[in-house]
C-alpha cells in the first residue's frame, strides 16, 4: 500500500498507452496501488495519433466512396469535395470523446496520474519532475515512434511520417508512401478515396508481406483496380526536394514525384534515455527482452507492448498490460500466445487474419502436414450486396486444427474475432461447421469455409 509520504506504490508504470492505462486499470480493480507516468496525454499513440484517428479517416474515405459509386446501387448522389476541415473536426471529436472517457476512468478508479518525463533510476524506481516514484513493481511501457530510413530527414512538410499526414490541412494532389505495410496500405487507400494520386514503394517483394501470400495477391489486385499505384521489390535510395514537391529515387536510377512523401516504414521502440539499460534490463535494438510472462531479467521489472519485440498492435499491448496487472496480482494467468492475436489492415479492401500463414505452417509442421482451403466471397450474400471481392483461406494441420484464417474483402475486420476463438480453443473445422450463422452475413462466409473443410460443402461445384 502507498506510504505517508505517497510516492510507494505496488506498481509504478511509465507510459499510459494502451499496454499501460490497461495495467492501470485492472492493478487497480484488483486492489494494488498504482502510480501511472505520462509525458503526454493519456491514451498513447493509438488513441491520439495511431488507431483511432486513422480509423476515423479510413472510414470518412468510405463514405467518400459510396458517393461517388452510389450510381452502381440505384442512388443518384453527386461527389462533390472532401473538406479535410470537417474530417479533422469529426476525427478529432472521436478522439476527444474517448480521451475524455478514458481520464474519467482512470480519475474513477484513484490511479495515480503523473504527468511528466519519467525515467528508470533504480530497478524499483521512476523519477518524474525529480519525485521517486517506488514500486515493488515497474511495468515499463513507452511505446513507439515512426521510424526513417538513415539520410531521410521529416520535415513534417514535404516529407511525413503517419502523425503529421493525420493533422494535413488539405487533400494532397499526389503523394508517395514508402513502406507497403499496414500504416502504408491504409494511407494509400484514404488519400485514393480523398482523391489523391498515389504509389506506394516498397522494398519486400509484395504488399502487407507479414500476411499470406494469397492475401497480398487479392489486395494487389484490388489496388491495381483502383487505380493505386505500387512498386515493391524496389528499395528506396534517395529525396529531394522541388518547386512543386518531392523526387524520389529508387534502385535502379527510376524517379517519381509528387506533392508530398509519407515514411511509412514501421515503428521503433521508444526507449532511448529512459534508464533501461542503465539499470541492467536487457534489451535487443533498443527493444526491452522479456520472457513469456513480460518480465524483464530485472526482478519485478516488466515490459508490455511496441517496446517488447512481436506484432506491434494495441491491442496486444492492452491485453499484455491486464495480463502483468493479474500477474502482480498472484492469479497466474495464461500467456498470451501471440499468434492468437488478431491482425487487421483496414484499407479497402480489409484484410484480416489469425494464427499461421500457409508458408509458416508447414515450416513448423512440415509440407505435408498441413492443408488449406479458400472461399471466394463471392458465393456470399452479404458480400454480393456489398459489392466486395475476396475470399477467407483456412490453413489447418491435416487431420487436425485451423491454424490460420486468412481473408480479404471490405469488413472483414469485423470476422476476426470468430476467427481468433477458432484459433485459440484450437477449433476443428468439425467443430465450426455444426455451428449457424446468421444470413445474409459476410460472418457465414467463416462458415461455408469450415464446412468445406469439414468434407461437407454446400456449394462447391461437383
Amino acid at each position: 500500500m502507498a506510504d505517508n509520504a505517497g510516492n510507494n506504490f505496488d506498481v509504478v508504470i511509465l507510459g499510459a498507452g494502451s499496454g499501460g492505462y490497461a495495467c492501470a486499470l485492472r492493478a487497480s480493480q484488483l486492489g494494488l496501488t498504482v502510480a501511472l507516468v505520462e509525458k503526454n496525454k493519456l491514451g498513447g499513440t493509438c488513441l491520439h495519433v495511431g488507431c483511432i484517428p486513422t480509423k476515423a479517416l479510413l472510414h470518412a474515405a468510405e463514405v467518400a466512396d459510396s458517393a461517388r459509386e452510389s450510381e452502381q446501387f440505384g442512388v443518384n448522389a453527386t461527389f462533390e469535395s472532401i473538406d479535410m476541415a470537417g474530417v479533422n473536426k469529426y476525427k478529432d471529436g472521436v478522439v476527444s470523446r474517448l480521451y475524455k472517457g478514458l481520464t474519467g476512468l482512470i480519475n474513477h478508479r484513484g490511479i495515480n496520474v503523473v504527468e511528466g518525463e519519467g525515467k528508470l533510476v533504480a530497478p524499483n524506481t521512476v523519477e518524474v519532475n525529480g519525485r521517486r516514484l517506488v514500486g515493488r513493481h515497474v511495468v515499463l511501457a513507452s511505446g513507439s515512434y515512426s521510424k526513417s530510413l538513415p539520410g531521410l530527414e521529416v520535415d513534417g512538410r514535404r516529407v511525413m511520417t503517419s502523425e503529421h499526414a493525420l493533422t494535413l490541412d488539405r487533400v494532397p494532389d499526389s503523394a508517395i508512401v514508402l513502406g507497403g505495410g499496414v500504416i502504408g496500405c491504409e494511407f494509400a487507400s484514404v488519400w485514393k478515396s480523398f482523391g489523391a494520386n498515389v504509389t506506394i514503394v516498397e522494398a519486400l517483394p509484395r504488399l502487407v508481406a507479414a500476411e499470406d501470400e494469397a492475401i497480398s495477391k487479392q489486395l494487389e489486385r484490388a489496388f491495381r483496380k483502383r487505380k493505386i499505384d505500387f512498386k515493391v521489390g524496389t528499395p528506396f535510395k534517395s529525396v529531394e526536394h522541388t518547386d512543386t514537391g518531392v523526387r524520389v529515387t529508387v534502385e535502379g536510377g527510376e524517379t517519381i514525384e509528387a506533392e508530398l512523401l509519407l515514411v511509412a516504414v514501421g515503428r521503433g521502440p521508444t526507449t532511448q534515455g529512459l534508464g533501461y539499460e542503465e539499470q541492467g534490463v536487457s534489451m535487443d535494438r533498443g527493444f526491452v527482452l522479456t520472457d513469456e510472462r513480460c518480465r524483464t531479467n530485472v526482478e519485478n521489472v516488466y515490459a508490455v507492448g511496441d517496446i517488447v519485440p512481436g506484432l506491434q498492435l494495441a491491442h496486444r499491448g492492452f491485453q499484455q498490460g491486464i495480463f502483468v496487472a493479474e500477474d502482480i496480482a498472484g492469479l497466474d494467468p495464461t500467456p498470451i500466445d501471440e499468434a492468437g492475436i488478431p491482425r487487421v489492415t483496414y484499407s479497402e479492401p480489409e484484410v484480416a487474419s489469425v494464427g499461421l500463414n500457409e508458408a509458416a505452417a508447414k515450416e513448423k509442421f512440415g509440407e505435408d502436414q498441413v492443408e488449406s482451403l479458400t472461399y471466394d466471397l463471392g458465393g456470399n450474400g452479404k458480400s454480393q450486396i456489398l459489392k466486395t471481392q475476396g475470399f477467407v483461406k483456412l490453413v489447418r494441420q491435416k487431420d487436425g486444427p485451423v491454424v490460420g484464417v486468412h481473408m480479404v474483402g471490405a469488413r472483414v475486420g469485423e470476422l476476426v474475432g470468430e476467427a481468433q476463438l477458432i484459433y485459440n480453443w484450437e477449433g476443428y473445422a468439425e467443430d465450426v461447421a455444426p455451428l449457424v450463422h446468421a444470413h445474409p452475413t459476410q460472418n457465414e462466409a467463416l462458415g461455408e469455409a469450415h464446412l468445406a473443410l469439414a468434407g461437407k460443402p454446400l456449394h462447391a461445384h461437383s
